[in-house]
């Protein structure tokens, strides 16, 4: 098992190295106009030139790379080309939001979606029909328009949850709860259709497979093979869906972020790329990779230990 995550953490690294190469990349010719976006248009050529070797911006791009991933490994991701503030304090300062949603929402729609899925495995029928039905509308809906649905129920109208803002957990464990419901079902919902199927298409094969009847036949309860032999053997693919389903969680909390006003890496993300504040831009890609990984990491040593093949691959 150590061995098995010690390649996959490798390769993680490895993984991570190359985005960040990638994503520096890109946001390249984004820096050309900062000097002048940071100085205004008032400033003099000399100013903006000035101010271009100041943050580095007149070196060869490579150096440019190097430079900031020096600064990477040891913890420094630069500093704000706007308010001069440490990349890194900007991210910690929202991280705790976007890690609440995150984490919410996976703990949330495995869970269901791994009852769902066995469920209609299970009885089929017109229970079968109904998970289907509900796993297709989740799947078809964008999670910013249940967003904007149930912030007119549930906010403006029954006026049970708050529409917009955040309280901190160390404020109020109540408060922080009730600002993140909202946001938690409207991305639950997507990712809860995307694993269920998974969950109940492998349920419903490994019910076929003979060793389930012979298990049967000796007489063990069926809840028990339920557990034992029919949910672990369908985890695999519901758990690899899961963690597919982080990058589409990530990438739906930066506009639900937006929804309901929430101080968290995504609206950072937004408001730094409308100013070409690249340094926050680069620490906000990372960080979310890391998350990624993470998660990822979790999930193949979950993996690793339900299924001993795994560990092997």
């Amino acid at each position: 098992m150590i061995v098995f995550l010690l390649k996959r953490l490798s390769a993680s690294v490895l993984l991570l190295l190359a985005i960040s190469f990638i994503a520096f990349m890109l946001m390249a010719p984004a820096t050309g106009d900062v000097a002048r976006n940071v100085l205004g248009e008032s400033a003099t050529d000399g100013q903006v030139a000035a101010l271009n070797a100041q943050l580095g911006l007149d070196r060869p791009l490579i150096v440019q790379y190097l430079s900031w991933l020096g600064g990477m490994v040891t913890g420094d991701f630069g500093k704000s080309y706007f308010t001069s503030q440490p990349v890194i304090s900007s991210i910690v300062a929202r991280l705790p939001v976007t890690l609440s949603i995150i984490v919410l929402v996976t703990l949330i729609s495995g869970v269901v979606a791994f009852a769902l899925g066995m469920v209609a495995a299970i009885y089929r029928g017109w229970v079968d029909r109904v998970v289907l039905i509900l796993v297709t509308l989740g799947d078809a809906l964008p999670a910013f328009v249940l967003a904007l649905f149930f912030v007119n129920v549930f906010a403006l109208h029954l006026h049970w949850l708050p529409a917009t803002g955040y309280v901190p957990i160390t404020s109020s464990i109540g408060g922080w709860a009730l600002t993140l419901i909202l946001p938690v079902l409207s991305l639950s919902i997507l990712a809860v259709a995307g694993v269920a199927q998974q969950v109940r298409n492998s349920a419903i094969n490994v019910l076929r497979m003979d060793f389930v009847r012979t298990i049967r036949s000796r007489g063990i309860p069926e809840g028990r093979i339920m557990r034992t032999n029919v949910l672990r053997n369908a985890s695999t693919n519901g758990l690899t869906a899961l963690a597919v389903q982080t990058v589409a969680i990530l990438g739906g909390s930066v506009i639900i972020e937006q929804v309901f006003a929430l101080p968290g890496l995504g609206s950072l993300a937004v408001q730094s790329t409308i100013r070409a504040d690249v340094p926050i831009i680069l620490g906000i890609v990372l960080t979310y990779v890391v998350i990624v990984m993470v998660i990822n990491l979790i999930v193949d040593a979950v993996l690793a230990a339900l299924n001993p093949k795994v560990r092997l691959s």
